[in-house]
C-alpha cells in the first residue's frame, strides 16, 4: 500500500472507532476465610481408636492401614459432621513438615457402607465427612507410601529394616486433646523380623524384650494416648540385636547386614557409661525404660529424632566396625537421650500444643536444642564415646565457623529459631550470610560460658551440671509434659548463682556481632589454628563425605570437586565461585582433593594464586586465587597450667 493511502486508512479507522471510557478499577473483596474446625478441648474422649498397619510390602514401600474411629456424643445418636486430621505440625521437626501427600487410597464406611469424603475447604489436613444416626465407629483404610528414592523424601522401608512413624500413617479426631484419646495399635511385621519400641506389648509371641516376630508375626501393643503414640515410633529388621545397658536403658541396633552388628565390649561398655553419666548428670529420671533405635544402614534415610521414652538415630553401616577410624557424628545418641529431659519433659511453653494442627513458636529452641548440644558434648567426653580430645575438637570448629560467619552481623540468633519453618533445612545459596538452625552450635556456646560463669560466680561450687537436676530433674518418675517459660530458666540460674542472667543472657540472643567464645576462654583454652587437621577434623570430613576448606579458601567441595558451600566474602566468593561449581583442575592438573591442600599450602611460601580450572553449567574459566595463609584448621589451645573449668566439665563423673 502506498504510503498516503495507508495514512487515509488509518484515519478513517479512528474516526469510525468510539472512544473508550475509562472504567473503575476492579476492586472486589476477598471471601472470609474458612475456619470451621472445631479447636481442639480438654475433654474426655470416649471409647478407643484402633489402628492396625500391615507393613510386609517390602519390595514397594507401601504401609496398609486399617483404623477405626468411635464416634462421640450426639453425633453418634443423631448422626452429624466428622473431621479427622493428619499431623501437620510434627513434634521435633519445630515445622509444618507432616507428608500430607504421602496418604492415598483413603476410603471411609460406617455399617459397612462407604462414606463420601472431602477436604476440608480452609485446611488441607483435614477430612470432613458426614455418618449417618445410629453410628457407632467408622473405619478409614488408607494407605501410607514411603519414599521410595532420597528424590522422594526419607526413605522410612527398606528390604531389611523399616521406620515405623505412626504419625506419618494415621489420623485424629478434630475438637481433642490429643493426649485423651485412647488408641490400641497393632503392626503386621515381615516374618522373622525383630520389633523395638518404648511401647509395651499387649500380645507378643516372644515374652522376652523386643517383639521376636517368628510366624506369629502381628504383634498388639497396650493402649496408649494418641500423644504418646506419636512419641513412640518402631525400628524393626531382619538382621537385629539387643544390649541391656542399665536396668533402665536398652540400645536396640538394626543393620543392613548381620556383619554390621559386630560391636566389641568395649564399644558396648561406652554406650553403657552414656546412660550412666546421663542418669547422674539429670539426676533421675522420665522413663520406665529408655530404647535407644539405632539403624546401621547406608539404605534406610538418616535421622535423630528424640522421644521421651527412645530416640531414632541412624549412622552408617561401619558404626561399630570402623569404631576406630574417627569419632566424629558420635555424639548422635548422646544428644538425643538429652532430649528425654530436655525438649521432652522439660519442654518451652510455646512448643507444647493440644493438638498437631496448631502452630509451635521456637522461641526456646536454644534451650531445647542449643543446651542439648551443649550436654551431647558433654556426655559424649564423660563416657568415652567420643575422646574427650575430639569433644575438644568439635568445639573449635563450632567456635571457628561461628567466629568467621558474616551472618551474624546482620541476624541474631534469637531469629535463627524461625529457620525451621523459614527454610525446612533446604540447600541455601549462601549458608554462613543467610544463616541457619545456629540455636544448635551457638547456643552449645551460650551455655558453655553460662557453665564457666556459674563455676567463676560460685568459686566452682556450681555448674551447669547444678542446673541440669535443678531444672530437668525435677518430679522424678513424671512422665509427663511440664512447660517452662524463659523466666523459669533465669530463675533457676539465679537460684544457682545470683547475676543478671537475663541481660546474659538476652545481649547473645537478640545482639549482632562477635561469636560468644567467653565459654572457652574463661574455660581455660582459646581459639587457634594450626596447618594440619585433627583426627576428629578428618573424621568429620569422611562422615560428611566432603573436603573442608571452610577455614582457609573459605568452602566445602564434595569427593567429586563440586562445591557445596561457599564462605560469603570469603577467597573463593570474591572470585564468582559459587555452590554447584565444579573444580577440574588445579594448577594444571586434574584436580584431586590432596593436590588442592597442597597447592593452598604451598602458595604460602611460593605467593604465587593458586591456578583452578572451574566449570559452572556450560561456562569454563580459569580462577587465580590469590590465597597465601595456608591450611588452617581450628584446635583449642590450653592457656595457663593445671585443671580448666573445661577440663572438670568433660570429665566423668
Amino acid at each position: 500500500m502506498k504510503p498516503h493511502l495507508l495514512l487515509l486508512t488509518a484515519a478513517l479507522a479512528a474516526l469510525s472507532t468510539p472512544a473508550l471510557t475509562q472504567a473503575p478499577m476492579s476492586r472486589p473483596q476477598p471471601l472470609a476465610p474458612v475456619n470451621d474446625i472445631p479447636a481442639a478441648r480438654d475433654i474426655p474422649f470416649t471409647g478407643t481408636m484402633t489402628l492396625a498397619i500391615d507393613a510386609t510390602d517390602l519390595r514397594r514401600g507401601i504401609y496398609r492401614v486399617r483404623q477405626t474411629v468411635p464416634v462421640q456424643g450426639n453425633v453418634a445418636q443423631a448422626g452429624g459432621r466428622m473431621t479427622m486430621l493428619y499431623p501437620e505440625w510434627l513434634p521435633g521437626n519445630h515445622a509444618p513438615r507432616g507428608p500430607i501427600a504421602s496418604i492415598a487410597g483413603l476410603t471411609i464406611t460406617a455399617n459397612g457402607q462407604p462414606i463420601r469424603w472431602s477436604r476440608n475447604r480452609g485446611y488441607v489436613y483435614g477430612f470432613d465427612f458426614t455418618v449417618p444416626a445410629g453410628t457407632r465407629e467408622v473405619v478409614l483404610d488408607y494407605q501410607h507410601l514411603s519414599p521410595t528414592t532420597p528424590a522422594q523424601g526419607r526413605v522410612t522401608m527398606t528390604p531389611d529394616m523399616l521406620n515405623l512413624q505412626w504419625e506419618k500413617m494415621s489420623l485424629y479426631p478434630a475438637g481433642i486433646y490429643v493426649r485423651n484419646v485412647p488408641v490400641a495399635a497393632s503392626v503386621t511385621y515381615p516374618v522373622g523380623w525383630t520389633a523395638a519400641t518404648s511401647l509395651d506389648v499387649d500380645t507378643v509371641p516372644s515374652a522376652a524384650g523386643a517383639a521376636n516376630v517368628g510366624a506369629a508375626n502381628t504383634v498388639r501393643y497396650k493402649r496408649v494416648s494418641y500423644e504418646e503414640l506419636v512419641d513412640s515410633p518402631v525400628f524393626a529388621g531382619r538382621h537385629f540385636r539387643k544390649w541391656e545397658l542399665t536396668p533402665h536403658v536398652n540400645l536396640n541396633v538394626v543393620a543392613d547386614r548381620p556383619e554390621d552388628l559386630a560391636a566389641t565390649p568395649a564399644i558396648i561398655d561406652a554406650h553403657r557409661r552414656l546412660a550412666v553419666q546421663a542418669e547422674k548428670n539429670f539426676g533421675s529420671r522420665h522413663y520406665d525404660e529408655y530404647e535407644f533405635l539405632v539403624a546401621l544402614t547406608d539404605q534406610l534415610g538418616g535421622i535423630g529424632l528424640e522421644h521421651l521414652k527412645s530416640s531414632e538415630n541412624s549412622h552408617p553401616r561401619g558404626y561399630f566396625t570402623d569404631w576406630a577410624k574417627g569419632s566424629a557424628g558420635r555424639d548422635l545418641l548422646p544428644h538425643e537421650m538429652t532430649h528425654s529431659w530436655d525438649g521432652k519433659y522439660r519442654r518451652p511453653a510455646d512448643l507444647f500444643t493440644a493438638d498437631y494442627r496448631q502452630p509451635t513458636i521456637g522461641s526456646l529452641l536454644w534451650v531445647y536444642e542449643g543446651q542439648t548440644q551443649f550436654w551431647g558434648l558433654v556426655l559424649s567426653a564423660r563416657s568415652g564415646i567420643m575422646p574427650v580430645k575430639d569433644v575438644r575438637d568439635a568445639i573449635a570448629r563450632v567456635a571457628a565457623y561461628q567466629s568467621i560467619i558474616p551472618g551474624r552481623q546482620w541476624r541474631p540468633l534469637q531469629d535463627t529459631t524461625f529457620d525451621p519453618v523459614l527454610s525446612a533445612r533446604a540447600p541455601k545459596p549462601f549458608t554462613s550470610y543467610q544463616r541457619s538452625e545456629d540455636y544448635y552450635n551457638e547456643g552449645a556456646l551460650i551455655w558453655l560460658d553460662a557453665d564457666a560463669r556459674l563455676r567463676e560466680l560460685t568459686r566452682g561450687r556450681r555448674g551447669m551440671d547444678d542446673f541440669a537436676r535443678r531444672f530437668f530433674g525435677v518430679n522424678p518418675g513424671d512422665m509427663g509434659i511440664n512447660t517452662y517459660t524463659f523466666e523459669d530458666v533465669v530463675a533457676t540460674l539465679n537460684a544457682l548463682a545470683p547475676y543478671d542472667w537475663t541481660t546474659f543472657l538476652r545481649t547473645r540472643l537478640d545482639g549482632t556481632g562477635p561469636a560468644p567464645l567467653d565459654g572457652i576462654t574463661r574455660g581455660g583454652y582459646r581459639l587457634a589454628y594450626t596447618d594440619t587437621p585433627s583426627d576428629w577434623f578428618t573424621s568429620r570430613e569422611a562422615d560428611a563425605e566432603v573436603v573442608d576448606l571452610t577455614f582457609n579458601i573459605g568452602a566445602t567441595l564434595d569427593k567429586e570437586g563440586v562445591v557445596n558451600s561457599v564462605l560469603w566474602e570469603g577467597p573463593l566468593f570474591d572470585q564468582g565461585v559459587t555452590v554447584g561449581t565444579k573444580i577440574l583442575a588445579v594448577d594444571g592438573r586434574r584436580y584431586s582433593a590432596a593436590d588442592l591442600r597442597a597447592a593452598i599450602a604451598a602458595a604460602k611460601t611460593r605467593r604465587q594464586p593458586i591456578r583452578l580450572m572451574t566449570q559452572k553449567g556450560d561456562l569454563y574459566r580459569t580462577v587465580d586465587l590469590a590465597y597465601y595463609d595456608g591450611m588452617r584448621y581450628p584446635t583449642l589451645e590450653r592457656v595457663g597450667g593445671g585443671s580448666s573449668s573445661l577440663d572438670r566439665l568433660l570429665s566423668a563423673k
